[in-house]
């Protein structure tokens, strides 16, 4: 509990969270996360650096689609091994995804956007893997067109990223490429190599 408690501290002290229920990308304006191996995270804000080391941990590594990211999802298993990988899509300019590496604080099977609701169910975000305060989510959702600020999840593997993750799975948002960290396992995995 008390590692739990220090994760939230850092999260809130380096700005990574509004503590409202609205998405505001401002909060997160500056933070940049840098992989630097596949289990270790560089987190920079203004001239205050961090070394996350999440060996040992099973997480899941968002490259936003952005200039200079891959646009993927990667979930990581605790041993180190990359086991399943997939498009996302992330927010608009105006929405930003936040960086950072932040715990899973909610998850809901089927969830309705409180801030963008529809009711032809466009704007559903089942498999919902909340993240921020501020209403950040890993969720269900087209990879063809950006979000809102929350992270979108083709189908296909939305529902066995949500079944593998606990509330002890880390959230990792960076806007670097992670597939050189990921390469050999993702061919491994795919191509039986």
């Amino acid at each position: 509990m008390l590692k739990y408690l220090l994760v939230l501290l850092f999260t809130y002290s380096m700005g990574f969270s509004s503590g409202t229920n609205t998405i505001n990308p401002l909060p997160f304006k500056g933070i940049e996360t840098m992989p630097i191996s596949k289990t270790v995270f560089k987190l920079i804000k203004n001239n205050y650096e961090k070394i996350v080391d999440l060996t040992g941990k099973n997480f899941i590594l968002v490259s936003v689609r952005e200039q200079g990211s891959d646009g993927r999802f990667y979930a990581v298993d605790k041993d180190g091994t990359v086991w399943w990988s997939g498009p996302v899509t992330s927010g608009a300019p105006e929405f930003r995804s936040p960086s950072g590496i932040f715990p899973i604080i909610q998850k809901k099977r089927y969830h309705m956007s409180t801030l963008f609701p529809d009711e032809s169910g466009v704007n559903n975000m089942n498999y919902m893997m909340k993240f921020t305060q501020g209403g950040h989510a890993l969720h269900e959702g087209s990879v063809d067109w950006m979000s809102h600020g929350c992270i979108h999840i083709d189908p296909k593997d939305v529902a066995v990223i949500y079944k593998w993750s606990t509330f002890k799975t880390k959230v990792v948002i960076t806007r670097h490429g992670y597939m050189p960290f990921a390469k050999d396992d993702l061919r491994r995995i795919y191509l039986g190599e």
